[in-house]
């Protein structure tokens, strides 16, 4: 039985033949019956694929099943609230406010609002109604000659190279006509940054991109330039990324376009590596003075750092340096594990770094047990795409939000997830000439700014009908969720504001915050209790 259809394809093959003789029309069935009879010979033979030599030509069913098995689930299979990385609502709801298409629901919520996990927002009597949306914070600290009043909504890094040329120019376009700021990533600034005249966060990665000397280490003269550029508006410190904190990286010469190398500074003909760690700096102390470096050179912009945050004393490490040395960064980007990425390993994806929610909120409570917190910005990316995910991180403590994978969506990302293969079906992210040529950069520009402005628009209603007039307003009281099928907590209770200074203070607390800072010190990474990190 298991041969049964490689019997059946060869006999039809030879009756094909057989029929040849009498008129040439069975020249297509025998081609396609013998084809497949050679393939069928080739299965039983061949060692490679265990399933194919039991069940020659049939067993190829499998993997043709296999490939679109992704496909099938999408848009078969799935619910509208399935999240695999991105529901159907949201994808939807992004599509449609790109679009500047009706974004409403009919029927009542589809949430299962008895749910242990189900979030809301509380709402007021008296809500107020917000004319202008465009919402702003500004960025730049005491020591800051030009500070910069960033959108609350911004694109999160994304590097030429991982999305196409077109991609990138579409996105800066929008951001250009939206006034909110376009980060560029860790692989420099490129062309088409440049040629869409949108404000830039310019990202500093370990591998240093577009100020990088020849032996991959820091080049000061050549950040200068960089920083020089009027685009660019705030200067970011990489110190991780959500989705593969501590994996460095390596883009290989066969990948390296003229483009990339031009953007990166770097040459072709040769792998390019970004190691996991800064060479310039390796304890708190180095890395509040390369921070002041960067000030220093960084044409009076805004200079600060992103993290997904691991263990968790190295950044109180950081932040008792900010008051050994008194070098106090603009801002600080807390980088959620579940933010994107173009490709990590499955295990650094799914098992490192800490999600968002805990992340951001221990870094503004550690910021403000130690005074800090008044005296900088804190941006938070990972997953916040709709207006709920804004008001949520900034009740939590963030000043402003970013997104990447929100962006991609507007213009044109279907979440194929096929980012790292090159074969983005829609051209958003590959280098190949003829897949990008499918993104219509004047279409989709367009497409970026409508998403921002109506994410916006949204945050505002709800502002509103919160009662507050700034959604910068929002606390962890504004937030409720249910903690089981039966009882709900606010976010005060789960995720409270602790005390300005009592780290300062050396007052104990119930989430054991003193437990970590006593055992941090500014000038090593290493603690001073080694039975526990």
């Amino acid at each position: 039985m298991r041969f049964l259809v490689l019997a059946g394809v060869a006999v039809l093959a030879v009756l094909s033949l057989i029929g040849v003789a009498f008129t040439w029309w069975f020249l297509l069935p025998f081609g396609l019956f013998a084809y497949l009879t050679g393939l069928g010979v080739y299965d039983v033979v061949q060692n490679r694929h265990s399933i194919l030599r039991n069940y020659p030509v049939i067993g190829h069913m499998r993997f043709l099943f296999e490939g679109i098995r992704p496909e099938i689930r999408q848009y078969l299979i799935e619910s509208d609230q399935d999240e695999e990385p991105f529901s159907r609502d949201k994808r939807s709801i992004i599509y449609q406010r790109a679009k500047g298409v009706e974004d409403k629901r009919p029927f009542g919520t589809r949430a299962r609002v008895y749910d242990s996990g189900y979030e809301w927002l509380t709402h007021s009597v008296v809500p107020i109604h917000i004319e202008d949306t465009d919402f702003r914070v500004r960025i730049g600290g005491e020591h800051c000659q030009k500070p910069y009043d960033a959108s609350i909504y911004n694109i999160s890094a994304m590097s030429f190279g991982a999305l196409s040329a077109n991609a990138i120019h579409a996105l800066n376009i929008g951001a250009k006509k939206g006034g909110f700021a376009h980060d560029t990533g860790e692989g420099g600034i490129s062309r088409y940054h440049r040629q869409g005249g949108g404000d830039l966060i310019y990202e500093v990665g370990s591998g240093y991109f577009g100020c990088r000397a020849p032996d991959g280490r820091f080049d000061v003269a050549k950040f200068r330039d960089q920083a020089a550029n009027p685009q660019v508006k705030l200067i970011e410190l990489k110190l991780s990324q959500g989705a593969k904190p501590g994996h460095g990286g390596m883009l290989p010469a066969s990948k390296i376009s003229e483009e990339i190398a031009e953007a990166r500074g770097i040459p072709m003909g040769q792998d390019c590596i970004s190691p996991a760690a800064h060479p310039e700096f390796s304890t708190p102390i180095e890395m509040m003075e390369f921070i002041a470096k960067l000030r220093e050179n960084g044409d009076g912009k805004p200079v600060g750092f992103k993290l997904c945050i691991g263990h968790r004393r190295e950044f109180m490490c950081i932040v008792k340096a900010m008051l050994e040395t008194e070098i106090v960064p603009d801002f600080i980007v807390v980088d959620g594990k579940e933010g994107g990425t173009g490709a990590a390993p499955l295990e650094f994806a799914n098992h490192m770094g800490m999600p968002l929610v805990e992340g951001l909120t221990f870094a503004h409570n550690t910021l403000r047990g130690a005074g800090l917190r008044s005296r900088l910005r804190i941006g938070a990316s990972g997953k916040v795409v709709t207006a709920f995910d804004m008001a949520k991180v900034l009740s939590l403590g963030a000043d402003w939000a970013n997104s990447a994978r929100g962006f991609m969506f507007s213009i044109g990302c279907i979440q194929a997830q096929a980012c790292h293969t090159n074969h983005c079906p829609v051209g958003v992210a590959t280098q190949d000439p003829l897949r990008q040529r499918a993104l219509d950069v004047t279409r989709k520009s367009e497409r970026v700014y409508r998403f921002h402005r109506n994410t916006l628009k949204a945050l505002g209603e709800m502002t509103g009908a919160a009662g507050l007039d700034h959604p910068g307003k929002f606390l962890p009281h504004h937030l409720l969720m249910r903690e089981s099928d039966r009882d709900m907590v606010t976010g005060q209770q789960v995720y409270p504001y602790l005390p300005e200074g009592f780290l300062l203070r050396d007052e104990e607390d119930e989430f054991g915050y003193l437990l970590r800072w006593r055992r941090a010190q500014a000038n090593s990474f290493k603690p001073i209790d080694t039975s526990y990190v």
